[in-house]
C-alpha cells in the first residue's frame, strides 16, 4: 500500500540488534569479515511489520519525525523497514525521508575497526549503499523527492552526498521540516542543505511526543550537550531537557507495545534538568532526575509496568559531583547484580593540556588538573551501582605530543591497576563537518601517533578480561539464544587468543593489519580460503 510520505533507514539502523544494542557495533566492522547470514539473522535482524508493511516498532528518530509530521497535519505517512520500501512507495508518493547514522562507515568506531582490520567497506556503509540502489530505482520510476537527516548527515557533507538525495536536513527539524516540506512536495526549488537558524530550534515543550512505539523502549530525555567540546558536532545552543509529561507519554506508547524496559536517549543522563547557562550551569539537578525516574516507574498500562530503566550516555564529572544521584538512578532503574547498564562515557584524554585546549568543560565543576582523579572516582561510584562504563578516548589531535599520550596511558593504567570494571576504547579523532575543530584529516595508519598503538594494546588487553567478566550483562536483553551461545563461545574460546593480534598491531604500529585486507568471510569460497590463509598466518606468528 503506497503512502504520500514514506520514512525509512538502512538496515544498519532499522533493527533492534536482536535485543542487545552492544551487538550493533558489529555492523561497524568490514563487511567482508562478517557473513551476511549472521547479519540478517543475528546481529541486524529485520523488524516485524503489520499487514500494510509498516514497522511494528522503529528507530526513535523516525518515530520523532513521524510525530512532527502528524502535528503539522500530515496523515498519509508510513514508517517502513528498507525491505518493504518497494511496496510502500508508489505513484502517490511525494517524499521518501531517510534517517542516516553511519552511511559511509566514517564514524569513530567504524574508522577504528576498518583501520585495525585491514580496511574495506563496513556493513553500515554497505547497507546504506544497498538502500540507495533501491531508492534510485524508485526515484526514476515515481519521481519522488528524497530528504535525509540524522547524525550521519555530517558524513554526507564531508564526503559528498549521493545524487539520489535531494535535500539534507541538519540538526532539529521540528520547525524546518514543516516549513520547507510543502515546497519540496510541490517540486519547487529549495536549498540542498537546510539548517535551523538561531530562532528555529524548538523549545523543549514544543517537541511532540512519539505516537507509535520505538525499538527497545527508546525515549529521549535531553537533546544536545552543553559542554561544547571542540571535536564534537553537538553544540551548547541545542541543549534542552524534555518535559516529564512528554517523556511519560512516550513511555506509555512503548509500554503499550510490550516494552517493559525504557532506554533513555541522552548525551548525559546526569545533566537532565540542568541549564546550559547561568549560575547553575552544568550542575546536577538531583531532584529533577529523581522526579523523572519516579514518573517513569509510575507509568502503568493495563497491568504492565516498567521493570528496568537503562541509559546510553553519562559523563564522569557529574558522577563525582553527586554520588547520591547515581545511587538513586540505580535503585529506581532496577539495576542490580543480574541487571547492569553499560553507558558510553567520554574519557577522551589523560592529558591536562589537551583537555584544557579542546574540552575544558569535560571536567566541570572540577578543574582539568583533577581529571585523573575524577575518572577513577567516577568509575568506583558507578561500579558500586552496577554501572559499567564504556570509556571512549579521542587520540590524534594535530598538536598532540608523546607526553600527552603518556598521560593518557597513565590514566588507563590507573583504571587497570584499580581493577575497575570498565572498557576503554582509544579511537582516532575524526574530522566532523559540523564541529568547531577544523584542519583535521581522516586518520590513516601513517598519521596515527606511535603512542596510539601502545595505548590500544594495554586497553584491549584489559577489555578482553572485562568482556569475559561481563558477558551476562552484555547479553541480558538478547532475544536470540543462538546469538547468546555464539557470543559466549567467542568470549570463552576465541578471546583467549586475540591478545596476540593487538600485540602485533603495537609492534608494527598497525601495519600488521594489512595482512587481513584480503580476508573474506562473506562467501563460502572466501571462508575456505581464509581458513587456509589464517592457518598459515597463525603458524607463522607462533614460530
Amino acid at each position: 500500500m503506497p503512502w504520500e510520505i514514506v520514512l525509512t533507514a538502512d538496515r544498519g539502523s532499522f533493527t533492534d540488534y536482536g535485543g542487545s544494542t552492544s551487538l550493533g557495533y558489529i555492523a561497524d566492522m568490514p563487511a567482508r569479515l562478517v557473513p551476511r547470514l549472521f547479519m540478517d539473522k543475528f546481529f541486524t535482524p529485520p523488524i516485524s511489520t503489520d499487514r500494510d508493511g509498516r514497522a511494528i516498532y522503529a528507530p526513535y528518530a523516525l518515530r520523532k519525525v513521524e510525530a512532527i509530521l502528524a502535528s503539522s497535519g500530515y496523515t498519509d505517512v508510513a514508517v517502513v523497514p528498507p525491505e518493504r520500501l518497494r511496496k510502500a512507495v508508489g505513484p502517490k508518493t511525494k517524499v521518501v525521508g531517510i534517517s542516516v547514522h553511519d552511511p559511509y562507515g566514517l564514524s569513530p568506531v567504524g574508522t577504528f575497526l576498518t583501520t585495525i582490520l585491514g580496511g574495506g567497506e563496513t556493513w553500515t556503509a554497505r547497507f546504506f549503499r544497498e538502500l540507495g540502489e533501491t531508492i534510485e530505482q524508485l526515484k526514476r520510476k515515481y519521481n519522488v523527492k528524497v530528504i535525509t537527516g540524522g547524525p550521519g548527515v555530517e558524513q554526507l557533507l564531508r564526503a559528498g552526498k549521493p545524487s539520489w538525495i535531494d535535500v539534507l536536513f541538519i540538526d532539529d527539524v521540528e520547525i524546518t521540516l514543516p516549513k520547507w516540506l510543502p515546497k519540496i512536495m510541490a517540486g519547487e526549488e529549495v536549498p540542498p542543505v537546510i539548517r535551523p537558524s538561531v530562532g528555529e530550534y524548538p523549545a523543549a515543550e514544543d517537541i511532540p511526543a512519539i505516537l507509535n512505539p520505538a525499538r527497545l523502549g527508546e525515549v529521549q530525555i535531553t537533546r544536545g550537550c552543553p559542554r561544547g567540546c571542540q571535536f564534537c558536532s553537538v553544540t551548547p545552543v541545542t541543549f534542552r531537557s524534555i518535559p516529564i509529561e512528554t517523556i511519560v507519554k512516550e513511555v506509555e506508547v512503548n509500554l503499550r507495545a510490550g516494552w517493559t524496559q525504557v532506554d533513555l536517549i541522552t548525551d548525559d543522563l546526569l545533566l537532565y534538568g540542568t541549564s546550559a547557562y547561568g549560575p547553575d550551569r552544568l550542575k546536577v539537578n538531583h531532584n529533577a532526575i529523581v522526579r523523572l525516574y519516579q514518573a517513569i516507574r509510575s507509568v502503568e498500562v493495563g497491568r504492565r509496568r516498567v521493570k528496568h530503566i537503562f541509559f546510553s550516555h553519562v559523563s564522569a564529572a557529574p558522577v563525582v559531583e553527586s554520588p547520591k544521584t547515581v545511587k538513586a538512578v540505580a535503585e529506581l532503574g532496577g539495576l542490580g547484580p543480574d541487571k547492569g547498564v553499560t553507558p558510553v562515557i567520554g574519557l577522551e584524554t589523560g592529558s591536562v593540556r589537551i583537555l584544557n585546549k579542546y574540552m575544558r568543560n569535560k571536567a566541570y565543576p572540577f578543574p582539568p588538573e583533577r581529571w585523573h582523579d575524577v575518572v577513577l572516582e567516577s568509575a568506583i561510584i558507578l561500579n558500586e551501582n552496577y554501572i559499567y562504563p564504556a570509556y571512549t578516548m579521542t587520540i590524534g589531535y594535530p598538536d598532540e605530543t608523546e607526553d600527552d599520550l603518556r598521560q593518557s596511558e597513565e590514566v588507563v593504567e590507573k583504571i587497570i591497576d584499580h581493577d575497575l570494571v570498565a572498557w576503554i576504547f582509544p579511537l582516532p579523532v575524526i574530522p566532523m563537518y559540523t564541529s568547531a575543530l577544523r584542519g583535521l584529516r581522516h586518520p590513516t595508519l601513517e598519521a596515527l601517533p606511535e603512542g596510539f598503538w601502545d595505548l590500544l594494546y594495554i586497553s584491549w588487553r584489559h577489555n578482553l578480561k572485562i568482556t569475559r567478566r561481563l558477558a551476562p550483562v552484555l547479553l541480558q536483553n538478547s532475544k536470540n539464544k543462538i546469538v547468546s551461545k555464539i557470543v559466549h563461545y567467542m568470549i570463552d574460546r576465541v578471546f583467549n587468543s586475540i591478545e596476540w593480534y593487538f600485540r602485533q598491531l603495537k609492534e608494527t604500529m598497525g601495519r600488521s593489519s594489512l595482512q587481513f585486507s584480503t580476508l573474506n568471510l562473506d562467501s563460502a569460497l572466501g571462508v575456505l580460503r581464509s581458513i587456509l590463509w589464517l592457518t598459515r598466518i597463525s603458524f607463522g606468528l607462533k614460530s
